[in-house]
């Protein structure tokens, strides 16, 4: 069957799709919204079933693909969840002193796409890890529903110290030159920039749609940032005037990038909300800026 894009919803569908998903309604407040654009014989139901993600039909670097070498592993975060779990990948032909990157999911855990995503980040040359937030509660149990459930049960500023540590961790590799970047998406873009705001010698930071940080913060960034946002995502782009003053007032470096008629996760091809055009521009501008800052 073919996979449904954007532009065969309403972009008022797709907006209430992205309330749902971050947790600004529940699935009934979805629904009942939603039946206001069911016509022709489709149900609300079958609209959040075409709008939700279908991993196993999308994977472009697959787990058994003869370019990479992947791994779960353990890690240790003494200020936040004490035993922590992620997904480290290389790629195949490596003989170590690779710059690393660490790969942060969105609102609920380490999913197929992400863990797709560090392998995209494997093929380009660079250590890739992927934390799984959710390791205190099980782990990623396997749908995102139940993820963003779960997610939502965990301090928040413990998490943050899981991703700090994850930092440390994959810099501390013996296959790590000692170079770390960070690139996430939605919460992990939020992720990105707490990441830069938290380690001074962060080699660089790619935030894609993320929430900005407090702009008393914005003084303690060192790493040059790379920001992708979405021209049709209002609720995060609400936050870049500000987030841009500060960067701005500060001398800080970075580039903004921003994908107009795109979408909120325009990255993520596992569901309608993928372009790809924008897609694939926004990951050659990435892995261009992390061959430039950590190499």
């Amino acid at each position: 069957m073919t996979r449904k894009r954007a532009t065969d919803f309403d972009q008022g569908l797709l907006d209430l799709f992205d309330h749902y998903v971050h947790g600004l309604i529940n699935r009934r407040e979805f629904l009942d919204g939603a039946r206001s654009f069911a016509v022709g014989g489709v149900s609300a139901s079958m609209l959040l079933e075409s709008l939700s993600p279908q991993y196993t039909e999308r994977q472009q670097v697959r787990s058994d693909d003869l370019q990479v070498k992947g791994e779960y592993i353990e890690y240790s975060s003494p200020r936040g969840a004490g035993t922590m779990r992620g997904y480290l990948v290389r790629p195949a032909d490596s003989n170590g002193n690779l710059p690393g990157v660490v790969v942060v999911h969105e609102n609920r855990g380490l999913n197929p796409h992400i863990e797709d995503v560090a392998r995209r980040t494997a093929v380009a040359g660079f250590l890739a890890f992927a934390p799984d937030a959710l390791t205190p509660l099980g782990g990623y149990p396997g749908n995102d529903d139940d993820g963003r459930t779960l997610q939502g049960q965990r301090d928040r500023g413990e998490m943050e110290e899981d991703f700090v540590a994850a930092g440390g961790f994959v810099k501390s590799h013996e296959e790590c030159s000692g170079s770390v970047g960070v690139v996430g998406f939605c919460y992990g873009g939020g992720i990105c920039n707490m990441m830069a705001v938290r380690i001074p010698d962060l080699g660089a930071s790619v935030p894609f749609y993320g929430g900005q940080p407090a702009a008393e913060d914005v003084p303690r960034i060192n790493a040059p940032l790379l920001i992708h946002y979405a021209g049709l995502d209002q609720r995060i782009n609400a936050g870049w005037p500000a987030y841009e003053a500060a960067l701005k007032e500060n001398d800080k470096v970075y580039t903004m990038h921003m994908y107009e008629g795109a979408n909120h996760g325009f990255h993520n091809d596992t569901t309608p909300r993928y372009d790809q055009a924008a897609a694939t521009l926004a990951w050659q501008r990435t892995v261009g800026f992390f061959d430039q800052t950590l190499r």
